[in-house]
């Protein structure tokens, strides 16, 4: 063969090699669209939403509508915090494409935009229960701060401006905070539990605690009694269910009594089991002394304060009425505050020098004169 024909052939080699290349990447890349960026969901109208399926398989929960609020199905039903709920869908509707990266499904599973395989998912069903749209969050993209993602229904699968962040978690949804009480306000502690009781009081002037009916030669232990006296400062919960107490699970044999200068009264029932603590939350307004209003002019003071009476009864009574019938799991460190045992409020009574001489002295004399 000549060398002339050789050097065709090579050429016609080069081609075809270079050719399989292209078909090879156009099989996984398609861009025949518009590379602008634009939004990836569009139409979706957020009062048309009546339910939002989260995550896939196992790991996934639900968040359903009722009245103008959501729930959290997987949380037997617990209110949902209105501000997440619509950070996620603004979340999901503000997703950008930069491009179209390919519509073949055998590429989905390599990009991790299959449900089986995605970071995250998110679907939007209506009331009946019929699709909406959805997302699937996939891979990071080699280049930029995008990832790859793909709207439902369809098999298109594009890079995102940005990388989508979506909470992971059904409690990403619920508002963890029982209680948050201002210290000041707080005017005494009182833990029932088998066997003993015992009550801190607020220091009358001052920041200090004191321990009602303290023993003689004792003396309060002031960093274990602040933790006491402050935990209703920041009473939070890391799960939550229905209160199961009719089958008889828990058995709440410790009680946690807050009360507060106005006279609002925080009853906490806790239980342990398994070891983890629960509680059930309580309050009432204990000032039972109607609020009328008086002949005459009343002073801007006096009506301030029966204003303040008011909103305090009020939100007592609201207080009760929305962790009435939950059961709440603490973490272990409010749960150790909430239960905290008299010994270890109790250090014993440091003796001055010259008295310590002194009752060894007396000791000694005492000793003496029995021995004699």
């Amino acid at each position: 063969m000549s060398g002339k024909k050789l050097v065709v052939l090579g050429i016609i080699t080069a081609c075809m090699i270079a050719w399989a290349v292209v078909q090879s990447r156009v099989s996984k890349r398609y861009s025949s669209e518009p590379t602008a960026p634009v939004y990836l969901i569009q139409g979706l109208d957020p009062t048309d939403i009546g339910s939002i399926v989260l995550g896939s398989g196992d790991d996934s929960f639900t968040l359903n509508r009722e009245g103008a609020n959501f729930v959290v199905v997987n949380k037997d039903n617990y209110p949902a915090i209105t501000k997440e709920i619509n950070s996620l869908i603004t979340s999901c509707m503000d997703i950008r494409t930069a491009e179209l990266y390919t519509e073949n499904p055998a590429n989905h599973k390599d990009l991790g935009v299959t449900e089986e395989d995605a970071t995250f998912v998110v679907k939007f069903l209506k009331p009946n229960s019929d699709f909406l749209a959805g997302v699937i969050i996939g891979k990071n993209s080699d280049q930029g701060r995008g990832s790859f993602v793909r709207v439902l229904p369809g098999d298109k699968v594009y890079v995102s401006l940005e990388r989508p962040w979506i909470k992971e978690l059904a409690m990403d949804y619920i508002d963890r905070e029982i209680l948050s009480l201002t210290r000041e306000d707080i005017e005494s502690v009182t833990v029932q539990s088998p066997g003993e009781t015992y009550t801190l009081l607020a220091e009358s002037g001052g920041e200090g605690i004191v321990l009602e009916n303290l023993p003689t030669g004792k003396k309060v232990n002031e960093i274990e009694s602040e933790k006491v006296f402050t935990a209703l400062t920041n009473l939070q919960f890391q799960d939550v269910k229905r209160n199961p107490t009719s089958d008889g699970e828990l058995s709440f044999e410790t009680l946690f009594l807050c009360k507060e200068r106005d006279s609002t009264l925080y009853t906490i029932k806790i239980a342990q089991k398994d070891n983890k603590t629960y509680v059930l939350c309580d309050c009432k307004f204990t000032d039972n002394t109607p609020v009328t209003k008086e002949k005459g002019v009343e002073s801007e003071e006096e009506l301030k304060k029966k204003e303040a009476k008011l909103l305090a009864m009020e939100e007592a009574k609201s207080f009760a009425e929305r962790h009435r019938g939950w059961v709440y799991e603490v973490p272990e460190n409010i749960a150790n505050n909430l239960t905290i045992k008299l010994s270890a409020l109790l250090v014993d009574e440091e003796v001055a020098p010259q008295e310590k001489d002194e009752t060894e002295k007396s000791d000694h004399t005492e000793n003496q004169s029995h021995n004699e």
